[in-house]
């Protein structure tokens, strides 16, 4: 079986080098004829296309696909459309996998496929947030890196027909979130199901939370927002509503915990300073979070009344 991963990038040189490398490093036996690596630099500006030419010795796997800046959705999906494989595996590019990460999603799918005599099955693997930029595999299982996620490009593999027969992702979501989630409703409404493959585990690299983050977060939410309405209005469900924190019961919740708004990203900051200069940033965000996630339901609520969403 010849297998394609699937990665697109985004000014993300540093650690796309060790998500890179980890991937060259896979140990695979006789189920996996051979795989390639396309990544999809989505209009990067740091270099990051010259850079893979220069080093294409050191990572024969890859194959570089480029395009304008249009987005995850729209580079995963021209990702599909260039790759060879019979098996998609998506991750993102600041993601360091384990040397056992491709064969462990294939012998999961290939004992499902067995078992259920179609392939209407996709596998998702373990991801682990760390902030160890130098060794980001050496941080442990915690329990807020738990996904209830259906269907997360952190870490999946699927059939590329069966992915292909559901449409891909919608490229209408061009600003950050849901893209994977919408496509994961579709594949729920094929019978497409989701098999857990924790040998495949991926450790997501990001930076240590710092003060200077609060304004790029903060424009996220919003844009999450924004794409969550995108969601809604393809999936008009309960179910949808509750993924995206689109109720009353969300709304009172956040209002409830932020004190109705005096606990905000402003009167928080001295604490969180302190507490980042502690050595406890991951407190710090968790902290800051709960500011944040007011800021994202309010922003539903709002975009929701203006396009005249109930």
């Amino acid at each position: 079986m010849f297998v394609s991963v699937v990665i697109p990038t985004y000014n993300r040189r540093p650690i796309l080098e060790k998500c890179l490398l980890a991937l060259e490093e896979q140990s695979i036996d006789s189920s996996i004829e051979g795989f390639e690596v396309i990544v999809v630099d989505d209009g990067s500006t740091d270099g990051t296309p010259s850079w893979l030419k220069h080093k294409a010795s050191i990572f024969p796997h890859v194959r570089l696909v480029e395009q304008d800046h249009g987005g995850p959705a729209q580079a995963r999906n021209r990702g599909v459309e260039n790759s060879r494989g019979e098996v998609i595996i998506f991750i993102d590019s600041d993601l360091v996998v384990t040397r056992s990460f491709l064969i462990s999603h294939i012998k999961v799918l290939q004992r499902t496929w067995s078992r259920r005599g179609d392939r209407y099955c996709f596998t998702y693997g373990v991801v682990i947030n760390t902030a160890n930029f130098d060794n980001p595999t050496s941080e442990l299982y915690k329990l807020q890196d738990t996904s209830w996620a259906y269907f997360a490009t952190g870490n999946v593999a699927i059939d590329k027909k069966i992915l292909e027969l559901s449409g891909l992702f919608d490229t209408g979501f061009y600003l950050y979130g849901w893209e994977d989630l919408e496509l994961g409703e579709r594949l729920r409404q094929m019978g497409v199901r989701l098999v857990k493959c924790p040998q495949a585990i991926g450790y997501h690299w990001h930076p240590p939370f710092s003060l200077e983050q609060i304004p790029s977060l903060i424009r996220i939410e919003r844009e999450r927002a924004k794409m969550g309405l995108v969601f809604y209005r393809k999936h008009p469900t309960l179910r949808v509503r509750f993924i995206i924190q689109f109720t009353w019961i969300h709304f009172f919740l956040w209002e409830l915990l932020t004190l109705g708004g005096i606990i905000n990203e402003r009167s928080l900051r001295p604490l969180l300073g302190f507490l980042i200069r502690q050595g406890y940033a991951g407190l710090a965000m968790e902290l800051f979070r709960i500011a944040l996630n007011r800021i994202g339901v309010r922003e539903l609520f709002r975009e929701a009344y203006f396009i005249g969403i109930g």
